[in-house]
């Protein structure tokens, strides 16, 4: 099976709908997952998500199921008050803070007791996306048990997730098994990005995810459209 997760189109964040840059976007996006032949189109419950899932359900002729858990985190599990007691995105928070004194070394069990994260509602958040995500994935027949994944019932399905930056980041962390502080230090989601996943269908009868590409934007190129990162920085 081949997951495919797709951060929103550029936004209006107080109305939640994508902005003219936002719905060219999902139309370039939506051509580029009807060239992978997706099997099923799924959303998170919020406006830019879903607008941003709409044309690749159009073209493909499919329904949009919308998964809750996929939610964007809210300020109450993204905001920190760390580095002067203000509240600020983690985000926005300099990403060496997340490596330096020992915090790159804490691991995968401990790294929500990073700088920054330490003083965030971030680690229930991630509880409650790594456990909707589970279920997403036994609901497809991958089944996850003592760090890799029970093939219940293999597919070869190509499956679309419509969600946002920091969930996405956190379920990503979460399948790959890295470390939350790393995931943040190291790794950015650009509207529509693309992340690709595979769970191959092992003779053995267990599988792990395996990520072939990350945020890419190569179909807002194919399209003509700029390849600003988030709108603001050429890359």
């Amino acid at each position: 099976m081949f997951l495919y997760i797709i951060r929103h189109g550029d936004p209006d964040y107080t109305t939640d709908s994508l902005i003219p840059r936002g719905r060219a976007q999902a139309m370039a996006v939506a051509q580029r997952l009807k060239d992978a032949e997706i099997t099923k189109v799924y959303s998170s419950p919020l406006g830019r998500a879903i607008q941003t899932a709409e044309p690749t359900a159009r073209l493909l002729g499919l329904d949009i199921g919308i998964e809750p858990w996929a939610a964007e985190v809210g300020a109450d599990g993204y905001m920190s008050d760390f580095p002067d007691g203000q509240q600020t995105p983690i985000s926005l928070i300099q990403n060496t803070y997340f490596r330096e004194n020992g915090n790159q070394d804490l691991g995968y069990e401990r790294a929500f007791e990073s700088t920054g994260f330490s003083t965030s509602g971030m680690k229930q958040a991630a509880k409650i996306i790594e456990e909707g995500g589970r279920e997403f994935l036994a609901r497809h027949g991958y089944v996850e048990e003592n760090g890799v994944y029970r093939i219940a019932e293999p597919n070869d399905e190509r499956i679309a997730l419509f969600c946002h930056g920091t969930m996405g980041r956190i379920w990503i962390s979460r399948l790959l098994h890295i470390p939350i502080n790393i995931m943040w230090a190291g790794f950015r989601y650009t509207h529509t990005g693309v992340t690709i996943m595979e769970l191959r269908n092992n003779e053995n009868g267990v599988t792990a995810p395996a990520m072939k590409c990350y945020s890419d934007m190569s179909h807002l190129a194919a399209a003509g459209l700029d390849m600003l990162y988030d709108g603001r920085q050429k890359i």
